[in-house]
């Protein structure tokens, strides 16, 4: 993206949301946005800098008290307003994930549905805040304790899936009576202005939901360095999480950290191989392989790995690409991501990985403008090589052969990673043994590496996150301060 000016009048332009009002870019800069089917120009958005960051943080600041003062079940009831105005707006939300992320339309629709289910959750949490009842160990000491918001949540997400992550990060923010300033991602912008408008029209005080858009720097980190901003969330790549845990840390602001993977899908010798298929094409290639929970390094056993790599294979090759009704997975989400992609599959193919179906972009006319990268699977690669470590966050996957269950635990712990994985297998012990065992924080038995439901919690080990878990009643800790309140009752 760049700061082009020169456009039609016309082009479609995606302001800030501030006090509940569209606010232009106080510098008069804007990004242009394309849109990744066709390459085309699909808006221009503001390219934010530390002066809009510091106005949408004042104008949380000034609503914080009346909005932290209402009782969590009115907060409630107003975000279950915000819910209904999502159901009523599904369609309209989801063509616009469609068009900025080029997602076919049963994918975006999806997202639009599970992002409502997390609202819902959230907005039922009102009546459920919990706290604790304590024993003590002095006569009549009672002692309970109680959760308070934190203050100002500075919220940034990605744009692999805008709606979803939104919900993930607001809804649990503002029960718990923090406000919040969110950096909206560049290449989804317009979802989250239309998410803005409607948690006015549902009700929301003005200032409680504010949204900045624009690039991670200068925006998102002037909204990282802000003193005012007491809890941050962050969605994104671990080089990034790893400064945001840094520039946190040191004024001691809560940071919660959902940062890369590169997730292990293991298929074990009495495996249903059409099964693991199945699972794993979902897990590599669903959403254009942009999930941190994407499933892109499958480990198999010997004895059933040219079964099951044909089969894979021919999966792959089935795929429909296009954003079209039933197409299978649709462009990467810029650019610059496609142009990334392909040089890690070049760099690949130079360390020996052989490219059984895939590997480029396609030639069909109506897709050759576009983002896109057909599915590709690698075998060949050792474990040390760059794309058996390294994120692609596109639809790739590499294919490694082990003798057994113990090797296979070893390969798919030897990665910087844990996030997610998953093992296929008829054995009830050797799911559990593996399950306990893998270094990630999300473990599935037959199913894909990805599935996280609002009231689990989600997040992983090692250079996956901080330690924090997003959603679920654990996401509470991430938006609230927990008070412990004693009082003596004296006899008489």
């Amino acid at each position: 993206m760049d700061g082009d000016l020169t456009m039609a009048s016309n082009t479609m332009r995606i302001p800030n949301w501030i006090n509940g009002q569209e606010t232009q870019p106080e510098n008069g800069d804007w990004l242009d946005k394309f849109n990744p089917h066709n390459d085309e120009l699909l808006c221009q958005v503001a390219d934010s800098d530390a002066a809009d960051v510091q106005h949408a943080i004042s104008t949380a600041a000034a609503a914080f008290p009346a909005w932290s003062d209402l009782t969590p079940v009115k907060r409630g009831q107003i975000l279950g307003e915000i819910v209904a105005a999502m159901k009523r707006r599904a369609d309209e939300l989801a063509e616009c994930i469609a068009i900025e992320t080029g997602k076919p339309p049963q994918d975006a629709k999806g997202e639009i549905d599970g992002a409502i289910l997390q609202a819902e959750y959230f907005a039922g949490e009102g009546m459920r805040l919990h706290g604790r009842s304590l024993t003590s160990g002095m006569p009549g000491k009672y002692s309970h304790t109680v959760r308070q918001p934190r203050g100002i949540a500075g919220l940034i997400v990605p744009a692999n899936t805008p709606i979803a992550n939104i919900a993930w990060k607001t809804f649990p923010a503002l029960i718990c009576g923090n406000t919040v300033a969110l950096k909206a991602a560049e290449d989804s912008p317009r979802i989250a202005l239309l998410f803005a408008q409607l948690t006015k029209e549902a009700g929301l005080p003005d200032g409680v939901f504010n949204v900045v858009q624009g690039r991670g720097q200068p925006a998102g980190a002037a909204l990282v360095t802000d003193e005012r901003v007491n809890v941050i969330s962050f969605t994104g790549s671990t080089g990034v999480g790893r400064w945001i845990a840094e520039v946190g840390g040191k004024r001691l602001a809560r940071v919660s950290l959902e940062l890369g993977g590169k997730n292990p899908f293991v298929v074990c010798d009495d495996a249903d191989l059409d099964q693991a298929v199945h699972w794993a094409a979902l897990s590599a290639f669903s959403n254009a392989g942009q999930r941190c929970a994407a499933g892109s390094r499958v480990i198999v056993f010997k004895s059933v790995y040219e079964a099951f790599r044909g089969k894979l294979i021919a999966k792959a090759q089935s795929l429909k690409l296009g954003v079209s009704a039933g197409c299978d997975l649709g462009p990467v989400v810029n650019k610059r991501q496609q142009q990334s992609i392909l040089a890690a599959i070049e760099t690949a193919r130079q360390q020996g990985g052989r490219i059984l179906c895939g590997g480029s972009a396609p030639s069909e006319p109506e897709l050759a403008q576009g983002y896109y990268i057909q599915p590709t699977v690698i075998e060949g690669l050792t474990p040390s090589a760059e794309l058996s470590c390294k994120e692609v966050f596109g639809p790739v996957v590499t294919l490694h052969v082990v003798e057994n269950l113990a090797e296979a635990l070893q390969l798919a712990n030897a990665t910087e990673y844990g996030l997610t994985a998953a093992i296929h297998t008829r054995s009830v012990d050797r799911a559990m043994w593996f399950a306990q065992r893998v270094k990630a924080g999300v473990a599935n038995i037959n199913m894909g590496t990805y599935g996280s439901e609002p009231h689990m919690p989600f997040g992983g080990f090692g250079a996956s996150g901080n330690g924090s878990r997003e959603p679920g009643v654990e996401a509470l800790d991430v938006y609230s301060e927990l008070k412990n309140i004693s009082f003596l009752v004296r006899a008489g």
